[in-house]
């Protein structure tokens, strides 16, 4: 087992490697300059470990202590896809035109796209909810009938 996680690691400790030779290729010439790109790949992760993280596991905790049953699958997925989605949106929505310009990518209005993706969401979390509360109620509602109703 301890092999087959090794062969599984190589590839990418290479590929991070790569990716460090690249940015120091990048960063050494440009260091004064640089310093708001090593700000920016770094605040990512801190932004996530420190607000999108905790925001969404109180949201899953909260869920699985006060949701019924049929409630709290659902609105966990919600809440991780919320936190994922508001996460990718993050520096679009902070600063729109704060990144190179890509084809498409500043076309839309990107408040409006984040809130209808994220209304799409919560739409499937209800109707996953509601399906699943009726299929629970139909078990509990065959259990319950006597077996001559049957």
């Amino acid at each position: 087992m301890k092999t087959g996680r090794i062969l599984l690691a190589l590839p990418g400790l290479a590929a991070l490697a790569y990716g460090i030779v690249l940015f120091l290729d990048y960063a050494v010439p440009a260091w004064p300059d640089s310093l708001t790109t090593v700000l920016w790949i770094g605040g990512g992760p801190i932004v996530n470990d420190a607000v999108f993280a905790p925001a969404t596991a109180v949201i899953g905790l909260l869920a699985a202590r006060f949701l019924p049953k049929p409630w709290r699958v659902p609105v966990q997925i919600g809440a991780v896809l919320t936190a994922v989605l508001v996460f990718v949106a993050f520096p679009l929505l902070w600063r729109p035109y704060g990144v190179p310009p890509k084809p498409g990518l500043h076309d839309g209005n990107t408040w409006l796209g984040l809130l209808l993706t994220l209304a799409a969401v919560w739409a499937a979390v209800l109707l996953a909810s509601i399906v699943r509360f009726v299929r629970i109620s139909r078990r509990a509602a065959q259990k319950i009938r006597p077996r001559a109703a049957r």
